[in-house]
């Protein structure tokens, strides 16, 4: 038997598994923790958007500084769709369907609850890693 190619392909696959989040100028490990209230907020924001659609935004309001994979976000989209949180509506574009994410009545109240939750844990870690520092909750929307 000869050993499996290893063509591009396979390292694709390898590096998408590997590198869930691009993330230029911050660790995977605290994108992670943002994800969620990210999507949320840009839902809310928005109204409907399409996962390219909201990696593309994320890309361009942060400059590049978080890139988000299909890896990372889609995963979390189906949970969200799968605890009520977000409901899906399909457009058809040209010879394909788009499939849009749209926040449901609850989900726009968890979107609000997560979004001030995440603001007051800057704030925190802020008070700590910079005790100098004179911001306060409200400075911080």
């Amino acid at each position: 038997d000869q050993p499996r190619s290893r063509g591009l392909g396979d390292v694709y696959k390898r590096q998408h598994k590997k590198f869930m989040y691009f993330c230029p100028m911050y660790s995977k490990e605290i994108i992670k923790g943002t994800l969620k209230p990210i999507i949320l907020k840009l839902l809310e924001q928005e109204g409907r958007m399409y996962g390219y659609e909201i990696t593309s935004k994320v890309k361009v309001l942060t400059q590049g500084k978080i890139q988000i994979t299909e890896g990372a976000l889609y995963p979390l989209l189906h949970k969200l769709e799968a605890e009520g949180i977000v409901i899906t509506e399909q457009e058809n574009i040209g010879k394909r369907i788009r499939k849009y994410y749209l926040l449901t009545p609850e989900g726009k109240n968890l979107a609000t609850a997560a979004i001030d939750e995440f603001l007051d844990f800057m704030i925190t870690i802020k008070s700590i890693l910079d005790p100098t520092a004179n911001i306060s909750y409200g400075n911080a929307k």
